[in-house]
């Protein structure tokens, strides 16, 4: 009993530490400005911008270290990555809810970003601190948590529709910069250039982003027990099979986001080999998509959302995946993949609007938990399509060994090795599956029940915090059977 009391203040002690450390002042907030939608959109751009820069260096890299087995080896990493994300994420998310968000976006990005400087430095190593960082790859789970704390019922889906189309926005112009830099000036410039605009990253997080949740929201004593329980990825996904919204909105995830993340994974060397598209065709591919993406994420969302309402617009975005998906695996001509590409923008309305139907769902106080879980989720795809979609290229021969020794920012067209694919009635069979795996999901989203009374919902918010008091106080046995989200189908 001794040691244990010891551990125990011990603990305490480090608590104290940290509230000293990351909250100074009793928690008053520290940045420019009211917390907004704007601080999480530039934190999010810089980020991926950041790594859209490394598009080319890092396949070449890839193929350098792994001359062998390349796209083997990058599901791996990616997979490993994924499998770390998947089992951090709800405990992040359930951290930010009492420590608040500006912490954990500091610690997020900052682990996100470690492995860049890492890639001329040594391969091994920049491979291996991508595995993992996968524990802090979660930055989207705090970002879409702090949106929720700053914004309204009403406006979450718009707001989540502008932080996902920042992520498009991110991707549209630094793959051709990071391509035509590495080009002229070598690849190295590209790394560094990469990571000056992580380090700008994180100093716009210390310096400029305030903290966004409420200190009403927090725990009285920060040496109240955190649930751990809701941490625990895999109880978590024993509590989300109690709650029937959560548990179809889990599924619906994981069947369209499964692959999606294939997809990410390999489609730029797939548009270079059997596709026959040259670099310069494949920067201009991504930035076409991405501007599109940022019309469909912020304009047509807004529209869908009022029009058609929130359950239909996640339905319409699964069948636009789906379509392009099955497009994209019997495209056999480069038009095809051009005009696959613009259903795949319209596609992208399906995320942030999953993510603004759990959020209107969700307690205010449970934010940072159910986008953890999502955000979980989607990092266990992260992991699990890579591997898929080079296994099933494996299985149909299409190989992806595309030679990367000249540059690949080079203007001459290089030749390319074609193998059976030619000969395969079906292209890219992957994106097939993933077209099937839509499919289902589309399916499991037609039972997800549409929110529809927010009146009742405020009422009975307002009945359980008046009945059990702060969310963060030690939960009795009756309440763990509480589901995360509330049923409105009830």
């Amino acid at each position: 009993m001794m040691p244990g009391k010891k551990q125990k203040q011990r603990l305490h002690r480090s608590i104290k530490l940290a509230k000293k450390i990351i909250i100074k002042d009793g928690g008053t907030p520290q940045g420019i400005g009211a917390p907004s939608i704007y601080h999480a959109v530039i934190v999010i751009f810089l980020e991926f911008f950041a790594w859209g820069l490394l598009t080319a260096p890092t396949l070449v890299v890839l193929h350098e270290t792994f001359p062998k087995h390349t796209f083997l080896m990058n599901g791996l990493i990616q997979g490993v990555k994924g499998l770390l994300s998947f089992l951090s994420a709800p405990l992040i998310g359930a951290l930010s809810d009492v420590w608040g968000r500006k912490s954990f976006l500091l610690l997020t990005v900052f682990f996100t970003c470690a492995p860049i400087p890492l890639m001329k430095i040594s391969p091994w190593w920049y491979f291996a601190v991508i595995s993992v960082s996968g524990v802090f790859a979660v930055t989207f789970s705090v970002v879409f948590a702090y949106v929720a704390d700053i914004t309204q019922e009403h406006e979450r889906s718009m707001a989540y529709g502008l932080v996902s189309a920042t992520f498009a926005a991110s991707l549209v112009t630094s793959p051709a910069i990071g391509a035509y830099l590495g080009g002229i000036y070598g690849d190295n410039l590209v790394v560094i250039l990469a990571t000056a605009i992580a380090l700008l990253d994180i100093c716009f997080i210390l310096v400029a982003v305030p903290e966004s949740l409420p200190e009403k929201m927090r725990p009285s004593s920060w040496e109240a027990p955190i649930s751990w329980e809701q941490a625990d990825p895999f109880a978590s996904l024993k509590k989300v099979g109690q709650d029937s919204t959560v548990l179809l909105i889990c599924i619906t995830v994981f069947l369209s986001y499964l692959p999606e993340a294939g997809q990410y994974s390999s489609f730029f060397l797939y548009l270079r080999q059997v596709m026959r598209f040259s670099a310069e065709n494949v920067t201009v591919f991504i930035a076409v998509l991405g501007i599109l993406s940022i019309i469909a994420q912020t304009a047509v969302l807004s529209l869908l959302m009022r029009s058609i309402g929130n359950k239909n617009t996640i339905l319409l975005g699964l069948v636009f995946q789906m379509l392009q998906l099955a497009w994209y695996g019997f495209g056999s001509e480069p038009w095809m993949m051009w005009a696959a590409g613009a259903v795949a923008a319209m596609s992208s309305i399906t995320f942030p609007a999953v993510s603004a139907l759990v959020s209107r769902n969700a307690e205010s106080d449970q934010q940072g938990v159910v986008q953890g879980m999502v955000t979980g989720i989607r990092g266990l795809c992260n992991g699990l399509g890579p591997a898929l979609y080079g296994f099933i290229f494996y299985i149909f021969h299409v190989e992806l060994n595309e030679s990367l020794e000249n540059d690949i920012g080079s203007s001459d067209h290089k030749k390319t090795e074609i193998n059976s694919q030619q000969n395969t009635i079906i292209p890219g069979p992957p994106f097939l599956f993933g077209a099937c795996s839509v499919l289902l999901a589309l399916l499991v989203a037609f039972f997800i029940p549409e929110y529809r009374n927010m009146s009742a919902r405020s009422s009975s918010w307002k009945k359980h915090a008046g009945s059990h008091g702060h969310a963060h106080n030690p939960q009795l046995p009756s309440e763990a059977k509480e589901p995360l989200l509330q049923d409105t189908s009830v």
